[in-house]
C-alpha cells in the first residue's frame, strides 16, 4: 500500500474523543474491584481482619477496663471500625507498588488519559474495600451486642466521615509505594506507622488516663479526632467539631501526600 493510501487509512473517520478525568478515574476504579474478583483471598482482608481484632479485643480486655465486655463493646466498637478500615488502607500502598514492578503503571503512563486517573482509581476502587468492612464490623457488633443511639442518618454520616477519613489516609501509603522498592517494604513501613498511631490514640482508653505528655500526643492524633466523630455519631449526637477537625485533617493529608505521590509518580522512568 503505498503512503498516501496508508495515511488516508489512517486518518479516516473521526477520532474518539479523550475520557474525562471522572470517567478515567472510574474506569480504573473498576479495574481494582476486578482484582478482588480474580482473587477473592482480598476479602480476606476486609472480612476476617475486622472480626478478629473486634473479638480479640472486645473479650481479652472488656473486663479488665470496663469492668464487663458489653459496656466495654458499646466504647469500643466505634474505634474499631476507624481502627480496622484504616489499618485495611494500608493495602493500597503495596497494589500501587505492585503495578509498578510488574510494569503495569508504565503502559498506564502512556494512555491519552488524565495523568493522576490511575492513583485516584485505584483509590476509589480501595473504598468499596473499606465499605465491607465497616459493614462488617457493625454488623459484627450489632450480633455481640452493640445497641448505638444513633439513628439511620447519624449511621450513614458516622460511615460518610470514616470513608473520607479512610480515602485520605490511603494517599500516605501510595506515596509509600511508589518511594519504596517493593510490597514487603511497604508493608513494613506501613505498619510502623500504623500501630504506633493507632494504639496512640482514644480506640482502646479514654485519654484522660494517660499522663498530660502523652495525652497532648494523642489529643493531636488524626485517629482520635476521627474516633471521637465516628463514636458521637453512633451515641445520636453530632459533634461538629471532631466533624470538622477530622475533614480538615483528611484535606491536609490528601493535598499533602497526594502531592507528593503525583510528583513521585510523575518523575518515574
Amino acid at each position: 500500500m503505498s503512503t498516501p493510501a496508508l495515511q488516508s487509512v489512517l486518518t479516516e473517520g473521526k477520532r474518539m474523543p479523550r475520557p474525562s478525568a471522572w470517567s478515567a478515574s472510574l474506569t480504573f476504579g473498576w479495574r481494582s474491584m476486578l482484582k478482588i474478583k480474580h482473587i477473592p483471598e482480598q476479602i480476606f482482608d476486609v472480612t476476617a481482619f475486622p472480626i478478629l481484632m473486634t473479638l480479640m479485643f472486645t473479650y481479652l480486655f472488656g473486663g479488665a477496663v470496663a469492668g464487663s465486655t458489653g459496656d466495654y463493646l458499646q466504647f469500643l466498637l466505634p474505634g474499631m471500625l476507624v481502627t480496622s478500615v484504616t489499618m485495611i488502607t494500608m493495602y493500597t500502598g503495596t497494589g500501587v507498588n505492585s503495578d509498578i514492578n510488574k510494569g503495569i503503571f508504565d503502559r498506564i503512563r502512556t494512555l491519552p488519559v488524565w495523568r493522576p486517573a490511575a492513583l485516584v482509581g485505584a483509590l476509589l476502587g480501595d473504598v468499596v474495600r473499606y465499605s465491607m468492612a465497616t459493614v462488617t464490623i457493625l454488623l459484627l457488633g450489632l450480633l455481640m451486642g452493640f445497641r448505638p443511639e444513633g439513628g439511620p442518618l447519624h449511621w450513614l454520616a458516622a460511615i460518610g466521615v470514616l470513608l473520607v477519613f479512610a480515602f485520605a489516609f490511603s494517599w500516605i501509603w501510595t506515596m509509600f509505594g511508589l518511594l519504596l522498592r517493593s510490597e514487603k517494604s511497604v508493608m513494613s513501613v506501613s505498619m510502623l506507622v500504623i500501630m504506633p498511631a493507632t494504639f496512640l490514640s482514644n480506640v482502646y482508653v479514654l485519654p484522660d488516663t494517660m499522663p498530660d505528655w502523652l495525652r497532648t500526643m494523642v489529643s493531636a492524633n488524626p485517629i482520635t479526632h476521627a474516633v471521637s466523630a465516628v463514636r458521637g455519631l453512633l451515641a445520636g449526637q453530632v459533634p461538629g467539631g471532631w466533624i470538622l477537625s477530622t475533614l480538615a485533617y483528611a484535606a491536609g493529608i490528601t493535598v499533602v501526600f497526594g502531592l507528593i505521590s503525583m510528583r513521585l509518580y510523575n518523575k518515574r522512568e
